[in-house]
């Protein structure tokens, strides 16, 4: 179900906008949501969870208090949170804001999160808990290669079209394949409408010089540790929270849940959060280049950010 004509009734064009961590996509989100009425929701699939306001970089109290926020922090740790569910979040918050004459201010890293939204998703039933454990089974025993070649041989189409480096995303097509019978492949053959078209949208990417972003990734992630960070991840373990749940895969917390293990010392979990960081930033980038070919792409410090998107006022009623 589509909700862009709802938006050319109240006249509030949505924004998206996409970039690598740390290229500076949250302050940008803000400018654009103070100038035009706006609310800024979260495309970012750790920000959701409720155990991670530093370590995942959430909005912060004071960000909150100058514009709205919406779908931060709203899902328990324990929760596996799928995209799937936050398109539905989506949904019912677009209604919202249309009513209001809120333009909506979309805004994350997750580029499953911003595709599904602009390409749609397929409706794939709820993996067998039996196969979700057995593919954690292979991923924890390291047997990521013989999933890649059972979806080689009985999904090629899948298998050559995804982030072959990417444990998460070989897990899913894996699961699908198995659980269903199907590949997934072909249940995103009978994708439905999307949510918001690309044309409906401002949809922007930040691209950052990647020194420049290195750069940023290292100091953001050695202010987070006395911030906040570490204390968080000791909360996390102290609930005795699963490891293999989506919300352990935050950026940096398996780092520091080795450092509190006693199996590194700080200095190296910083110094090995900032390398795992700076590669998923490298997958991140290869995801925008190969599905937002055509979003307006942005250099962070040499453009006019907030000139790049047109400011926007509800229609007469």
């Amino acid at each position: 179900m589509s909700y862009n004509e709802d938006y050319v009734i109240y006249g509030r064009r949505p924004v998206l906008i996409a970039g690598p961590t740390a290229s500076g996509k949250s302050e940008l989100a803000m400018r654009i949501a103070e100038r035009d009425d706006g609310c800024v929701i979260n495309a970012d699939a750790l920000q959701v969870y409720d155990c991670w306001r530093v370590l995942s970089a959430r909005p912060s109290e004071a960000d909150c208090a100058r514009v709205p926020h919406a779908l931060y922090g709203t899902v328990d740790a324990r929760t596996r949170h799928s995209v799937g569910a936050w398109l539905r979040d989506v949904a019912a918050l677009l209604e919202r804001l249309a009513a209001r004459g809120q333009r909506p201010v979309i805004v994350g890293g997750t580029g499953l999160y911003l595709s599904a939204l602009t390409e749609g998703l397929a409706e794939i039933p709820e993996i067998d808990p039996e196969v979700r454990a057995d593919s954690q089974r292979r991923i924890d025993s390291g047997l990521l290669s013989g999933m890649l070649s059972e979806l080689a041989a009985r999904d090629h189409r899948t298998y050559g079209r995804m982030d072959r480096a990417n444990p998460v995303r070989v897990q899913r097509a894996w699961e699908v394949l198995v659980s269903t019978g199907r590949p997934l492949s072909s249940w995103q053959d009978e994708t439905p409408p999307p949510l918001l078209p690309r044309a409906a949208c401002d949809a922007i990417v930040l691209s950052p010089e990647i020194p420049v972003q290195h750069r940023a990734v290292e100091a953001r992630f050695r202010r987070m540790v006395p911030e906040g960070a570490l204390a968080e991840c000791r909360a996390f373990l102290a609930a005795g929270t699963p490891r293999d749940l989506p919300s352990a895969r935050a950026l940096g917390a398996e780092q520091l849940f080795a450092h509190l293990d006693g199996a590194i010392d700080l200095e190296t979990a910083i110094l090995e959060a900032v390398i795992a960081t700076r590669q998923f930033s490298k997958r991140q980038r290869s995801w925008f280049r190969g599905r937002m070919a055509d979003w307006r792409w942005l250099s962070p410090g040499t453009d006019d950010l907030l000139a790049a998107v047109p400011p926007d006022r509800p229609l007469a009623q």
